[in-house]
């Protein structure tokens, strides 16, 4: 199986407002950058949106390593909230879930690809990380 790492960022200018994805995919040393946004999204939309979008980009089965700045999706996976969510229709302790259509999108490629979540600081001195957001960002302003 090839091993992946994806980096992934998502930004929003107001929340909901225009946003952009990014994501860094790197195989066998050759980095491949993507990235594209919405004229009216949120945040977490877009964060869902970079993961999705990178992992649909893989061609074959992968074990990904895949890190993210965002606790909402780093912890619905690691923590199983994701499954529980599923289980429950899409619903959650407090009500519905929300971006249900991009959790069902972000299903089947968590059963194609071995994904390992690893959650890392934003804005801080990751350069993927960093480089994910500056792409995001520019994403979001096109539609300003």
């Amino acid at each position: 199986m090839k091993e992946v790492t994806i980096y992934t960022d998502g930004a929003c200018s107001g929340n909901p407002g225009a946003g952009g994805w990014a994501a860094i995919l790197i195989y066998n040393g050759r980095e491949k950058e993507i990235s594209g946004g919405a004229p009216s999204t949120t945040n977490n939309r877009m964060e869902l949106t970079a993961v999705i979008s990178a992992l649909e980009l893989l061609k074959e089965p992968c074990r990904v390593t895949l890190y993210s700045d965002s606790q909402y999706i780093t912890d619905a996976v690691n923590k199983r909230w994701l499954a529980g969510w599923a289980a429950r229709g899409w619903k959650r302790k407090g009500g519905e879930v929300k971006n249900p259509e991009l959790w069902q999108r972000l299903v089947p490629l968590l059963h194609r690809h071995e994904v390992e979540f690893i959650w890392v600081k934003g804005h801080d001195e990751n350069a993927y990380n960093n480089r994910c957001d500056a792409l995001a960002v520019a994403e979001s302003r096109k539609f300003k």
